[in-house]
């Protein structure tokens, strides 16, 4: 990729990004802030496809793609051995994908209390 000045400002903001997301608050911060996210948008999707049955099998979809995907990428395909990351066993995720795996954790967990209160 070429140095132009767009992609050196996004490459020093996702520095200053990384580099703020070392301290150990901080990271718990933006995970706890992102696993409530992912509750609070399991109640949007739940709500707004609840109005109109139309779409519940595509959203149901799209959501069992997009948590699949993000299982994937935060614990790795399963295609054959693989080395053990030193990283991923001390806990030391890149933030993007502690946050990412964090959303869908609330995500799923949002749709487990939605079931749960319609249920009852």
């Amino acid at each position: 990729m070429q140095k132009t000045r767009l992609s050196t400002l996004f490459d020093r903001l996702f520095q200053q990004f990384n580099q703020w997301g070392q301290n150990p608050w901080r990271r718990i911060s933006l995970v706890i802030i992102s696993l409530l996210s992912g509750n609070f948008l399991a109640t949007t999707v739940s709500t707004t496809t609840g109005q109109k049955a139309d779409l519940d099998i595509t959203v149901a979809l799209i959501l069992v793609t997009i948590v699949e995907t993000v299982s994937w990428i935060a614990y790795g395909s399963n295609l054959g051995p693989r080395r053990p990351d030193p990283e991923a066993i001390l806990g030391q995720r890149p933030l993007w994908i502690a946050i990412l795996n964090s959303l869908k954790l609330g995500l799923i967990y949002g749709l487990f209390v939605e079931a749960f209160k319609l249920g009852s």
